[in-house]
């Protein structure tokens, strides 16, 4: 055969071949293809020639929409490495994806005589049954799985009966639920064994097993979804039958019984306290309500709202922990002062409530209010410390005081507002009018939070006389508060702005308007100003001194800050720290009021005050009483001794004046010298006052 019959005969195997084939050369030549390798790449007989570059096929190939977006530097580079890479003679196979999306399997070979004979096969539909296949077989599987764990993962005991009534299937759980023996687990065991087992461990506290078996058959019978709950061993299970189309069913079993015992206790916890365990506001006020007819009826009750006294301070100071420890010790006392009758509920906080019923007379309420403050008053013994708190007792009793819910409960309220506005430790029964008391201190307390915006709030001075210099060494600064066309005492909106904290902001604005008027007196005369201890408690205290003084542009030594001896009975050594710090400022600090109250010397030593006010009410019998000068000259003199300088307060006559200068008194303040001015007749004395210190007296001719 001649060579051209040879070739002829070539090119016709290579174009019957059901695949794509090409070589190329060594070099990357192509040295012969077939039409199959040219449809799958969609070239066109005149775009193919013997000799092209590798690179130069890649381009065509590229163009035509194939290897998935690779650039041509990306995909030669990948296609030549590869090639590269296989020069053993082993024939190697690779994926590419062409234009269609259709996946083109090839298989590379290398001979140092031809080349790389490569074939190019689609693979495309062979891949697609094959996924078919595997998607089956997976899903199967899967189902397998689903099932498998339906049956034999879920909490609920899960039994399957065909028509006839015996079990073709069922799962770990309902075995567990039932503790069945393994030889009532196998297929085809009938019902009626199962349930005659179930019988003989106990499912049905009543009736024979026949009437038992009858009432599982009638349920069956009715072919309707049905649900029971019943016992077996002290457990709650519930059972639910599903009726199948083929006559038999499928039944759930759920052991309940811890379901069961947390929504008791969540039905528990909604009237009851987390931490006393004691009713709470719900429960007591349908506990109340429930009585209201017996009060329209005559009976009588009594409502005891009950307060701890000190307890935030505890609180506050020895932290949560143990205030939570001296809740639960209050309750525990609060509860042996009941009866089995009454009702004791913890409404929040340190608030406690308790329901009297019945009550023969109103002295008992009393009695009962009385045992509650010496429980309380008991000191207790926490974490090796002895914390001693005390409590308020208000007292409404039914009918006479109200026989609604509501009434009560808000004049038991109002009660205690009043026990506690007395002193606190004591009990008050409700009376009448408290309400328009209440009324009162709640429009005063809506009032002053507006205060500050409406400028309602002014400063009026009193000056304090220097007895050495006889002059005004000092002014105090007073606040009043002009609301609705009268002026408010400082008495009634004081105690309101400290229990309401309206008192911080309400005393910066204090500080800041004393100190900007004190910027325009003498620079001998010094401005107090009072400080409450609810101040403390903000920790921008110390901070907001300095500001003020330095937007007055005044010295630190020109402000008095005066506090009473309550700052050091609470949080000691934080109140301490914040007095040392304004100290070391320059600023003076004074104790005022001393005398009353404690008065413990233990003040004195803590802490170097700068000066000691002598309340007033030693000055009303000064000149009568032996005692009242005994102790104002003990006061001055023990001033002296600590290097205090002391204020005798509410000097009016001038006997007074005569008796505190000779005791050696510092300063004297009272109406005999001047009451307290405006910030306008002030400013007049101040003028006076410096001029007459200024101009020398004439001796008498």
């Amino acid at each position: 055969m001649g060579g051209k019959a040879e070739a002829l005969l070539l090119d016709a195997a290579l174009e019957n071949i059901p695949y794509g084939f090409c070589v190329w050369s060594p070099q990357f030549r192509l040295v012969m293809w077939n039409k199959n390798w040219r449809d799958l790449y969609g070239f066109d007989k005149s775009q193919v020639r013997r000799g092209m570059t590798l690179e130069e096929v890649v381009q065509l190939s590229i163009n035509m929409g194939n290897h998935g977006g690779l650039t041509l530097h990306d995909f030669y580079e990948s296609y030549t490495e590869e090639l590269l890479a296989n020069r053993s003679g082993v024939r190697i196979k690779s994926r590419e994806v062409v234009r269609g999306d259709r996946t083109i399997e090839r298989a590379h070979v290398y001979s140092p005589e031809l080349g790389w004979v490569i074939t190019h096969e689609d693979i495309t539909d062979g891949l697609a049954r094959t996924e078919i296949v595997e998607k089956r077989k997976l899903e199967l599987e899967r189902q397998n799985i689903r099932l498998d764990a339906a049956v034999n993962n879920i909490s609920q005991g899960l039994c399957m009966m065909d028509a006839r009534g015996r079990l073709v299937i069922c799962n770990e759980p309902y075995a567990r639920i039932y503790n069945l023996p393994e030889k009532l687990l196998r297929p085809g065991t009938p019902l009626k064994d199962i349930l005659s087992h179930l019988f003989d461990m106990g499912m049905s506290a009543t009736g024979s097993r026949e009437e038992y078996l009858a009432w599982r058959n009638d349920v069956i019978a009715r072919r309707e979804y049905g649900k029971n709950v019943h016992e077996l061993n002290g457990r709650v299970i519930m059972m639910q039958h599903h009726p199948m189309k083929d006559g038999g069913w499928v039944s759930t079993h759920e052991d309940i019984t811890e379901q069961k015992q947390n929504e008791a206790r969540i039905r528990h916890l909604a009237r009851h306290d987390a931490l006393t365990d004691l009713p709470n506001r719900i429960e007591f006020l349908e506990q109340m309500a429930k009585m209201e007819s017996g009060l329209s009826r005559g009976e009588m009750a009594a409502v005891l709202y009950i307060d701890l006294d000190h307890f935030k301070a505890v609180n506050d100071t020895l932290g949560h922990a143990v205030g939570d420890e001296v809740i639960k010790q209050a309750s525990a006392r609060l509860w042996g002062t009941t009866r089995e009758t009454d009702v004791l509920a913890r409404l929040g906080g340190d608030e406690f409530a308790l329901l009297m019923r019945p009550v023969d007379a109103v002295g008992d309420a009393a009695k009962v209010a009385d045992r509650i403050i010496k429980a309380i008053g008991a000191p207790m013994f926490i974490g090796g410390q002895q914390i001693e708190i005390g409590a308020s007792v208000g007292i409404a009793v039914g009918p006479g005081d109200g026989v609604k819910t509501d009434t009560l409960v808000k004049n038991a309220d109002l009660a205690l507002y009043k026990a506690k506005s007395e002193g606190r430790s004591t009990y008050h029964f409700f009376e009448s009018g408290m309400d328009k008391a209440l009324q009162q201190r709640r429009s005063i307390e809506a009032g002053l939070r507006l205060a500050l915006q409406r400028n309602e709030l002014r400063l009026v001075y009193q000056p304090l006389l220097g007895l050495a210099e006889n002059r005004v060494s000092c002014v105090e600064a007073l606040l009043r508060w002009e609301h609705e066309g009268r002026t408010i005492s400082p008495v009634e909106f004081i105690p309101i702005a400290e229990e309401t904290g309206l008192i911080v902001a309400i005393g910066d604005w204090v500080l800041r308007e004393a100190l900007r008027t004190a910027a325009t007196w003498p620079n001998h005369v010094r401005v107090a100003v009072n400080l409450s201890p609810v101040q403390f408690k903000s920790r921008d205290l110390v901070s907001t001194v300095r500001t003020a003084l330095r937007e007055a542009g005044v010295a630190a030594e020109r402000l008095e800050l005066e506090i009473t001896e309550s700052l050091l009975l609470n949080d000691n050594e934080t109140n301490l720290r914040a007095l040392h710090e304004l100290r070391a400022m320059g600023v003076r600090i004074s104790m005022d009021d001393f005398g009353t109250g404690y008065s413990s010397l233990s003040y004195l030593r803590s802490f170097p005050f700068d000066k000691i006010k002598i309340d007033r009410s030693f000055m009303a019998d000064l000149t009568i009483r032996k005692d009242s000068q005994a102790i104002i000259q003990a006061i001055i003199g023990l001033g002296k001794s600590l290097g205090m300088t002391t204020t005798t307060e509410g000097v009016e006559t001038e006997e007074q004046l005569s008796l505190v200068r000779q005791h050696g008194a510092t300063e004297v303040q009272g109406f005999l010298f001047s009451p307290p001015l405006t910030p306008g007749a002030l400013a007049n004395l101040l003028q006076i006052d410096t001029f007459n210190s200024q101009v020398p007296h004439k001796k008498a001719s």
